[in-house]
């Protein structure tokens, strides 16, 4: 009879653990509408993937990466951004995920921050000698014709700074813009009135979760409320994405790995 709970016992953990493995080659694709009036008629339809947290190492070798740039160039986006968190802490393995992500292609560019796992000095030379577009603590105008929107990132929230005037420079409350935080914790330092839509990642959307309904492990300060999804506070709008990789043990559960595709629409 022992023996008979102990097989039992062993082949439901068996099948939990095969389970949270599987599920970290799940990635969802998300796809959200933004509606502002701030937005220009002309970048109204135009869409953007946003991915973040890669974590590439011994468990998201450079295949994967590949498979995810080929993903996301199927999605025939106009704009790419990423989040960060594009290794996991591991300097041999910046070179060939940058080799795989200079073949993201969107007409309006790649535009990317670092997150805090990103082995600093290495992956900010390397970025800035591929052809993406580093901006932290910066900023880019998108334009078409005389119709711009602001593509702004800043430092990771826990390890770097967020010069916040230098990204936004010369934007308005009137004008539309995209700030990249790795974390999500910077949001409430924000004045909502200058940045219209935050991407940011780190949580991982908890990694593993009580059903999608609680986290035991959180990467935020502010418990469940910036875990994963579309959260809107004072006018503006944040997206928290669960990422593409893990940390520690490749395992997921109830938080699967996601790819963003975000529409703008422009509304009266």
């Amino acid at each position: 009879m022992k023996f008979g709970k102990f097989i039992l016992a062993l082949l439901f953990l068996m099948v939990l653990f095969s389970y949270l493995y599987t599920e970290t080659y799940w990635v969802e694709t998300k796809e959200v509408v933004i509606e502002s009036p701030d937005i220009p008629p002309e970048f109204d339809g135009k869409r953007i993937v946003f991915i973040t947290d890669i974590h590439a190492g011994p468990y998201f070798p450079p295949e994967r990466v590949d498979g995810v740039v080929k993903k996301v160039n199927s999605l025939e986006p106009d704009l790419i951004l990423l989040g960060g968190d594009y290794i996991d802490r591991d300097y041999e393995y910046v070179p060939p995920v940058f080799e795989s992500m200079e073949k993201l292609s969107a007409p309006m560019g790649v535009y990317g921050v670092l997150g805090n796992n990103d082995p600093q000095y290495l992956t900010l030379k390397t970025f800035e000698e591929s052809p993406l577009n580093y901006i932290g603590n910066t900023g880019e105008w998108i334009q078409i014709n005389d119709s711009r929107i602001r593509v702004a990132g800043v430092g990771d929230f826990n390890n770097g700074q967020q010069l916040i005037d230098r990204a936004l420079g010369d934007a308005t409350a009137e004008d539309f813009v995209i700030l990249l935080s790795h974390n999500p914790d910077y949001f409430p330092e924000l004045d909502h009135s200058m940045v219209d839509l935050v991407l940011a990642g780190h949580t991982h959307g908890g990694q593993v979760t009580f059903f999608g309904l609680w986290a035991p492990v959180m990467r935020t300060i502010y418990g469940q409320k910036y875990i994963t999804g579309l959260i809107e506070e004072n006018g503006s709008t944040m997206i928290v994405s669960n990422g593409l990789g893990t940390v520690i043990l490749p395992v997921r559960f109830f938080a699967k790995p996601q790819i963003h595709v975000i529409e703008l629409k422009s509304v009266n």
